[in-house]
């Protein structure tokens, strides 16, 4: 009876260890292949700002980023999403202040101050592009969070969701994988 449970717990575990490999494979191949499409807007999302107020390396990557692409003329407006993060700062005005210093124009960067994680950012973001008549979105993020990103917005109903990734690797990317792995079933049964 023991040997039983052990094989099929076996199984099970082996089963899992596969599928993680699998998903985490397809994760990674569809977050480094960025979908360059011209849209109307871009959304970046927002991520950990300095005690000293200033955009941290990950979160500077995928700002640079957005303005390589609209200087490229791949879409007209930006959507800054992120909340007050445990620094006090608000990261859609850090964002919006960053991208302002790199030339591109306040008028064409729209905040969200309420994107306190990838689901809130899609939710928020469908009521801004219903508000200015935007059909299509590039997010903009680190390259494990692609795919999820681009689940939550598909559950809003935005149809065209295209993505490009922050060039900028780190050894926490291994936990970054690991934890989009239950990450991304989570927003799909949602």
């Amino acid at each position: 009876m023991n040997y039983i449970f052990i094989k099929r717990f076996g199984i099970l575990v082996a089963s899992l260890c596969i599928w993680f490999i699998i998903h985490t494979t397809f994760v990674i191949i569809d977050g480094l292949n960025d979908e360059l499409k011209p849209v109307d807007a871009a959304v970046v999302l927002g991520n950990k700002v300095e005690v000293n107020g200033q955009p941290s390396e990950r979160l500077k990557a995928r700002l640079d980023k957005s303005v390589e692409l609209y200087k490229r003329g791949y879409f007209t407006f930006i959507i800054v999403s992120g909340g007050i993060g445990k620094e006090g700062f608000d990261e859609a005005k850090v964002m919006k202040s960053y991208l302002i210093d790199k030339g591109l124009p306040e008028d064409k960067i729209i905040e969200d101050n309420n994107g306190y994680n990838s689901y809130m950012t899609a939710q928020n973001t469908n009521k801004i592009m219903d508000q200015l008549d935007l059909d299509s979105i590039m997010v903009i993020t680190q390259y494990f969070h692609v795919s999820r990103t681009k689940l939550a917005f598909r559950k809003m109903d935005i149809k065209e969701v295209y993505s490009a990734h922050a060039k900028v690797f780190e050894f926490r990317d291994v936990y970054s994988l690991i934890r989009e792995f239950p990450a991304y079933y989570k927003y799909l049964l949602k």
